[in-house]
């Protein structure tokens, strides 16, 4: 099975050096270090997909720096939190575009960092006491200084899933995808339920469907701004569907011929694109 988008991250995370001030303070003065180059939050690319870098002397002296990593020759590499960055609402054209491009374990380690730069950009000030909290653990946490209490950055799991029934899939289709698009449903985990239970019951509450034998097919960070999609697939126990239009705007059935033909460019491009982790759930289940 391909390996899904946003995955396969090349740095070494480095949590060690997250609780060593004086490992932290030597990745910050080596002269090799590098910074993630964004603009609003998206990033460089040079004509192989690959990101673009800038030295610590090129970053402001107001950033705070957040640890992303070394790579194989142990060169530190940073992002750089901005105050009063703020991430901007959806996805620019460009963006969109650039998410094809990337190479291999280049798209996770831009996963990694806006996320994280994301999240300091909405959580300035502690949800015990209010105060503003102050960057720690190589810009992996914010802690309180008032009552001490330590925050640290959140990923909201989201199950998204095909139900089948003799041979076909379940895809649904929602009001903003692009004209005749479909996919497959999701929705977020909800507090107290298991991950086969939050399948069964999205896809009964989305499409009316029951399913049974919940499977687990693979997982794919979404840093938009910090989801982990959880892919599945349920036994259905019929075809018959009643659909929540507040969700979808229509939901089908779609043999594995189908989606075979549109994997291999035959057929209309009604699938998600190759990094969202719908097409490898779909790949995985048209390939048995």
């Amino acid at each position: 099975m391909m390996s899904p988008g946003f995955t396969g991250g090349l740095l070494d995370r480095a949590d060690t050096l997250r609780h060593d001030p004086e490992g932290l303070a030597a990745a910050r003065s080596d002269w090799r270090a590098r910074v993630l180059r964004l603009d609003r939050f998206e990033p460089e690319l040079d004509g192989e997909g690959r990101l673009g870098w800038s030295s610590l002397a090129e970053t402001p002296e107001e950033a705070e720096l957040i640890l992303l990593g070394f790579d194989e020759s142990r060169r530190p590499h940073f992002a750089a939190y901005l105050p009063g960055m703020r991430a901007p609402a959806g996805r620019s054209p460009r963006l969109f575009a650039l998410l094809d491009q990337f190479a291999p374990g280049e798209a996770a380690t831009y996963a990694a960092a806006r996320s994280v730069l994301d999240w300091h950009s909405r959580h300035q000030f502690c949800a015990n006491c209010g105060h503003q909290t102050a960057m720690f653990r190589a810009g992996w946490g914010r802690a309180c200084p008032n009552c001490k209490a330590e925050h640290f950055p959140r990923v909201d799991p989201v199950v998204i899933m095909i139900a089948e029934h003799d041979g076909r899939a379940l895809l649904g289709r929602q009001p903003a995808f692009p004209p005749g698009r479909y996919s497959a449903l999701a929705g977020f985990l909800e507090p107290g339920e298991s991950i086969e239970e939050a399948v069964a019951r999205e896809i009964m509450e989305e499409a009316g469907v029951r399913v049974t034998d919940v499977r687990y097919i693979a997982s794919q960070p979404w840093p938009f701004p910090s989801s982990l999609m959880i892919a599945c697939v349920g036994v259905a126990e019929n075809d018959a569907i009643t659909l929540d239009t507040n969700e979808l705007e229509d939901a089908i059935w779609v043999s594995r011929d189908v989606v075979r033909a549109v994997l291999a460019g035959e057929a209309g491009p009604f699938l998600p694109p190759p990094y969202a982790i719908a097409y490898t759930l779909l790949k995985a289940w048209a390939e048995g």
